[in-house]
């Protein structure tokens, strides 16, 4: 497919003749989820306040077993406050992904997160991750969910496939548009079989998610910044 350099939203963080950068991020929208979790955790913690203070303070004990309901759901309701509010505070600023056509790899800086374990540490923070190019799929995905545009939820996800197989080893978000994912698996092809010759000339200049103006944005102004590992790094923008 042709690609068309001024409808691109975002250019690609940087390319030259040994890979190409791409912003990628987790979340289409930052902030939207701390305030969600700011609201829900405050609310949650005041039930559960108001219910320990009414049945064992004032000795209400007739109220125990709705309460303990209520008191099971303010608890629920803290962990899923907490999971938002780390969702957006812990998230870097971006989630890019290189490809390095020389070496024929793909390394993805990746947020690794999990709603059931709110309070890990293990279970939450960067863990960047290299794919072989040829392991590496593109996927449109569709699915309805409660929105006011009718509920259609569209994007593209990359899947690694196990060598010679159909078998799923990984999948993540690439893009969270079909068009605008399509445009970028576009250039990630003709970036990784022809070389920099083969992309247009960009019409937006390429963007400092690290250190971009977020004045107006708390979510993404405290966002850790991208701190590739120095090793994964030099590995991933250079040549064997």
């Amino acid at each position: 497919m042709s690609l068309d350099p001024n409808w691109l939203m975002t250019p690609p963080n940087h390319f030259d003749h040994v890979y190409l950068e791409l912003a990628r991020s987790t979340l289409r929208v930052r902030g939207v989820l701390a305030c969600a979790g700011i609201t829900i955790f405050s609310m949650t913690t005041a039930l559960a306040w108001f219910l320990i203070h009414v049945i064992f303070f004032d000795g209400n004990f007739y109220l125990f077993g709705p309460g303990l309901a209520g008191l099971a759901t303010a608890i629920v309701g803290i962990c899923l406050g907490i999971y938002y509010l780390r969702m957006d505070l812990e998230m870097p600023r971006s989630e890019p992904i290189r490809f390095n056509r020389l070496r024929r790899k793909v390394y993805v800086y990746r947020f690794h997160h999990n709603g059931l374990r709110p309070f890990s540490r293990s279970a939450w923070g960067v863990r960047p991750e290299v794919y072989s190019w040829d392991d590496l799929h593109a996927e449109a995905c569709s699915a309805y969910g409660p929105l006011g545009t009718g509920g259609l939820i569209e994007n593209i996800t990359l899947t690694v496939l196990k060598p010679g197989t159909r078998e799923v080893l990984d999948r993540f978000i690439f893009a969270h548009d079909i068009d605008h994912g399509e445009e970028y698996w576009a250039m990630a092809q003709l970036f990784m079989q022809q070389g920099p010759q083969a992309l247009p000339t960009f019409f937006h200049s390429p963007r400092d998610w690290n250190n971009e103006d977020a004045r107006f944005n708390l979510a993404r102004r405290f966002a850790p910044k991208v701190q590739w590992p120095a090793d994964m790094d030099l590995e991933s923008r250079t040549a064997p």
